[in-house]
């Protein structure tokens, strides 16, 4: 295992798309368990789903955050694709360790709206990777995803394999993220590290993903598609263990070593943060319309054979996703364990206050 190298109390953070998903849950843990840290939270707070969910969360953080004496939360609506915005903020803050989340997400909005990703996912990774440049950190980690590897043959998916044929321009935005994170690595001796995340799920997520998505159409009795006819496999990953998976990760950043040619030897990792365990798509329906019923989100009489269609993939899909996590739990003695019933309870029960 790896020896820690930065003590995050009493540190000052930058987390980007802190109104996500992941950003939300990852400063949620920082307020909760650092001494004194103070968060600084970025997120342009687009509509590409449901804004109320990004309130909600922002809202779970304010109220956690007035009961942390000694440390402190600060929020900025604004894009990472504002160049002089990220400056800004990188010169007044002065920033130990920064994680940028911020992105646009979906494979599948990838195919008809473009330019939001080169946007966020290019353009704003390279304005972060500039500020990190000319404004030094400890340690800069930041969202990459299993969708880089592609229609990957060879499962489960390793951190060694190669990553050359994206299937979505999502995929190679977030390719383009581990490109450019180890070129500033290497020219500016700027310790980074990608994960790659493998379907995340949880409460307060994203309605995009197919778990949420799901619920959403089976509680207004509309028919739900089930792509490559059931035959998908997906890695899912419980919130919860993602963001340890992260924390754990903040606190080892790759040292800065000098080569034979005595230039800097990049400072650059890469981990996969996955269940390891693909769950079949039937299954993961059948298990996700049980914890609907027990949750009372859906009658126990609720007809699920007439609301499903078996369907073909669709563009930029793949068939399987299976994350090899070996390194990370050689590195940092962690691999996510949380059963996917348990992660679909604890949704099934936080959509039915959410929404009541």
């Amino acid at each position: 295992m790896l020896t820690p190298n930065i003590d995050l109390n009493e540190k000052t953070i930058l987390v980007t798309g802190a109104a996500g998903f992941i950003g939300a849950e990852l400063v949620g843990e920082l307020l909760r368990t650092v001494e004194g840290v103070s968060v600084v939270g970025l997120d342009n707070m687009n509509d590409y789903y449901d804004v109320s969910i990004k309130e909600y969360r922002l809202g779970k953080i304010r109220d956690l955050a007035a009961q942390r004496k000694g440390c402190s939360w600060r929020f900025i609506r604004g894009s990472i694709a504002d160049k002089g915005l990220i400056e800004r903020l990188f010169a007044e803050h002065s920033f130990d360790v920064v994680v940028n989340l911020a992105a646009q997400a979906g494979v599948r909005y990838s195919i008809t709206n473009p330019d939001a990703y080169i946007e966020s996912n290019i353009i704003g990774f390279y304005n972060i990777l500039e500020a990190c440049r000319n404004h030094p950190v400890a340690h800069l980690i930041y969202a990459s995803s299993s969708s880089v590897y592609g229609s990957n043959k060879k499962v489960p998916y390793s951190t060694d394999d190669k990553v050359d044929n994206p299937v979505s321009l999502y995929a190679a935005t977030k390719k383009s993220n581990e490109l450019l994170a180890h070129a500033y690595s290497k020219l500016y001796d700027i310790p980074t590290t990608g994960l790659r995340f493998f379907t995340v799920y949880g409460p307060a997520g994203r309605p995009d993903m197919a778990y949420f998505g799901f619920t959403n159409k089976l509680r207004k009795g509309e028919t739900i598609q089930i792509f490559n006819y059931g035959n998908c496999k997906r890695d899912f990953t419980y919130v919860d263990d993602i963001v340890e998976g992260v924390k754990r990760v903040m606190t080892n950043a790759p040292e800065k070593q000098t080569g034979e040619d005595g230039l800097p030897v990049p400072p650059y990792r890469i981990y996969n943060i996955g269940n390891s365990s693909p769950e079949n798509l039937l299954d993961f329906v059948d298990i996700l319309q049980q914890e609907l019923i027990r949750a009372e989100v859906l009658p126990e009489s609720y007809d699920f054979d007439a609301h499903k269609v078996l369907v073909p993939m669709q563009p930029g899909d793949v068939p399987v996703t299976y994350a090899d996590t070996t390194a990370l739990e050689r590195d940092f003695g962690f691999r996510p364990a949380t059963p996917l019933r348990e992660g679909l309870r604890r949704f099934a029960q936080w959509y039915k206050e959410f929404y009541q």
